[in-house]
C-alpha cells in the first residue's frame, strides 16, 4: 500500500533494478497478490525491505523519504498507523 504521493513515483513502472541485492530487474511488491509482512517490516517509522521486491518498492516509491517518515511518526503517535488493513494476509 502506498499513498497518492508515493504511488506517483511509480508511474507506469512494474519493476526496477535491485541495486543493493542481485543487480537484476525485479518486480515491485504487489499488495493484491503478496503479503506485506513477507517483504517489509516496520522499524520505528521506517519501512525496512526484506526481499528484492521490498527493496525495489521502497527505492522506487521513495517510501523512506524524510517526509514519509515524518508523516508515519505523527500517525504512529496519534495511533493511526498502521491502519487495519496494513498487515492484511
Amino acid at each position: 500500500m502506498s499513498c497518492y504521493l508515493c504511488n506517483g513515483f511509480k508511474g507506469s513502472d512494474i519493476g526496477s533494478v535491485d541495486w543493493v541485492g542481485s543487480g537484476t530487474i525485479t518486480f515491485l511488491f504487489n499488495p493484491r497478490q503478496e503479503v506485506w509482512t513477507e517483504h517489509f517490516r516496520l522499524v520505528d517509522a521506517e519501512i525496512e525491505p526484506l526481499t528484492p521486491e521490498g527493496r525495489v518498492t521502497v527505492f522506487l516509491l521513495r517510501l523512506n523519504a524524510l517526509e514519509r517518515i515524518t508523516e508515519r511518526e505523527l500517525l504512529i503517535e496519534i495511533g493511526q498507523y498502521p491502519c487495519e488493513s496494513f498487515y492484511r494476509e
